[in-house]
């Protein structure tokens, strides 16, 4: 039965893990890089706010979009402590990373279209690359799929 006290109550790390779905070793992790924080008790045992959960939610969900948890923790430090996550703070977090994600679509589609042919000159020496790469002219760009990393049609290289 959920009362005024329970509401109020902070969480044990296993509690939090329990309500959460996730491990405590994850917790523990999120914690000491900042995207979570806990009190200690008396028995300086962490103990952590309810609005806790909601961060670990937006986390998450964060994640399974392939947000990087360095990014995640500084959309979070614009939030304050002592309150869970809004329905506006995660428009505004997920409008960003929205336009981040149709990025990284963008990319893996070329990658997906191009797999067969090249690998976006790598260079795999693949019978294709001499009329996509000739000379290795993109290996002067730096290391790596160069047109996929640049967006360029290969067909113009």
């Amino acid at each position: 039965m959920i009362t005024l006290e329970n509401l109020h109550k902070e969480l044990s790390v296993g509690q939090l893990a329990a309500r959460s779905g996730v491990a405590v070793t994850a917790l523990h992790f999120y914690e000491s890089k900042g995207l979570i924080r806990s009190n200690r008790n008396q028995g300086n045992q962490r103990r952590y706010p309810r609005e806790v959960l909601r961060r670990v939610a937006l986390i998450k969900v964060a994640q399974r979009l392939g947000i990087p948890l360095a990014e995640i923790g500084e959309a979070l430090k614009a939030l304050p402590d002592n309150r869970a996550p809004t329905a506006a703070d995660w428009k505004d977090m997920s409008a960003q990373w929205g336009r981040d994600l149709d990025e990284r679509i963008n990319q893996l589609t070329l990658l997906r279209d191009k797999l067969n042919g090249c690998i976006g000159c790598g260079c795999l020496s693949m019978e294709a690359c001499p009329l996509r790469n000739f000379g290795d002219v993109l290996g002067e760009q730096g290391p790596g799929a160069q047109l996929l990393e640049s967006g360029i049609d290969p067909k113009m290289s």
